[in-house]
């Protein structure tokens, strides 16, 4: 009787869509060894992307394929291709290691003899559109992101000093949070008072703002805090500026003060850009 190794896996944002849940690809899988009389001596479970193969249930199992000759399967079995892999010359590679080692590599929705050059030809079609997908999807995250930003949102983490809110278009926008922006309008305050180095105005507010003082020297070189989003180079695009649709916790003058103080000379809001990243 032939034997095989079941490779089901989901990443987290395919999780029960499209019919690549883990229950379904197993009860398929499984189905499909009783009707070809294939044994099943191990399942693998992978929550993990598939665009390469550092996948840590995927490493243990070439580990121990490796060191137990012995008891390595007839097949590798998934469902599709793209559960297998999601780049074309990562895929060709590992499938030459598991052809080494005695195992033939077989998705089952997409049958392919690979010993036949010509279904090489459609294997490549079959992971390309994969790796394509993935490249767009990641393509579309990026513009969506860039979007944001050049309508003035903030699309990382919460500021310190600033607080989560629902905008009228129902997406998340911040506003200043007391008591923290009070303490950062106060240390832009003390920065220009030019009576105590940066270091000992974060001493004396670092017990209320809770934040390193690595956080809070980005903080008074951060443009966020005076109303402006960076917007990072993108494809024929320079690094820019643009107005946020949040509140800024010091006026732009001010900002541009402590920047000039900070640089030991007159600073200009293009600067800026330099000092947010």
């Amino acid at each position: 009787m032939s034997t095989a190794i079941l490779y089901i896996r989901v990443s987290t944002d395919e999780q029960a869509i499209k019919g690549y849940s883990q229950r379904y690809q197993r009860e398929h899988l499984e189905q499909y060894c009783i009707s070809n009389n294939i044994d099943v001596i191990d399942i693998i479970f992978e929550d993990y992307s598939a665009k390469n193969f550092e996948r840590p249930a995927w490493k243990v199992l070439m580990t121990e394929l490796r060191l137990k000759k012995c008891q390595r399967p007839n097949f590798l079995l998934f469902t599709r291709w793209d559960r297998f892999s999601r780049n074309v010359g990562d895929a060709y590679y590992v499938i030459s290691q598991l052809y080494k080692m005695g195992i033939s590599p077989q998705a089952i929705d997409q049958k392919l003899d690979l010993s036949v050059p010509e279904n090489k030809i459609i294997l490549s079609v079959y992971l390309a559109t994969s790796e394509a997908e993935n490249d767009r999807r990641s393509m579309n995250v990026k513009e969506g992101i860039h979007k944001a930003k050049e309508e003035g949102r903030w699309t990382a983490h919460i500021p310190l000093g600033y607080v989560a809110i629902l905008l009228p278009d129902n997406k998340r926008g911040i506003l200043p949070k007391e008591p923290e922006s009070t303490l950062i309008k106060r240390a832009f305050d003390m920065v220009l008072e030019r009576t105590k180095s940066v270091k000992a105005i974060y001493d004396q507010l670092e017990g209320n703002l809770k934040c390193s003082i690595n956080t809070f020297r980005r903080i008074l070189r951060n443009p966020l805090y005076c109303g402006k989003i960076f917007v990072p180079e993108f494809k024929e695009q320079n690094a820019h500026l643009t107005n946020g649709l949040h509140k800024g916790i010091v006026d732009e003058s001010k900002f541009m003060k402590v920047q000039g103080i900070l640089k030991k000379k007159p600073a200009r809001l293009k600067e800026a850009i330099m000092m947010s990243t």
